[in-house]
């Protein structure tokens, strides 16, 4: 099957039609503006992973690390209220920061996968 492009302008085009989901698969391939428009549109990016489209595969990054450094002392579970004031203190911080332009969903994924890779959660 041929591959599907998506410019930034095709987005903008679909907003006005009324058009604000696209199914992202190995298919569909969205500019990086694209991708940024989209989520500044507010349409909808139905994909089956969490990365974005064209997103560089980083193994040394996606992974869950399973052994504390050797370096350092083990970091031990945190408790979930502590993790919860954690994940309000930096949503709080990247809204001052961005404004009405920050993806909850996306934020909430970055932080659980940070806290996991710290071995908080």
């Amino acid at each position: 099957m041929a591959k599907e492009f998506y410019t930034e302008r095709d987005i903008e085009d679909m907003v006005k039609r009324g058009e604000r989901s696209i199914i992202v698969h190995d298919d569909v391939v969205l500019t990086d503006l694209a991708y940024e428009k989209a989520k500044r549109l507010g349409v909808e990016l139905i994909q089956h992973d969490e990365a974005p489209p064209a997103a560089p595969v980083r193994p040394y990054i996606n992974q869950i690390k399973t052994n504390p450094p050797v370096h350092g002392p083990a970091v031990s579970a945190m408790p979930s209220s502590k993790l919860e004031m954690i994940r309000a203190n930096v949503k709080a911080a990247v809204r001052a920061k961005m404004g009405g332009q920050v993806d909850e969903a996306l934020l909430d994924r970055v932080i659980d996968r940070v806290a996991a890779e710290l071995g908080l959660k």
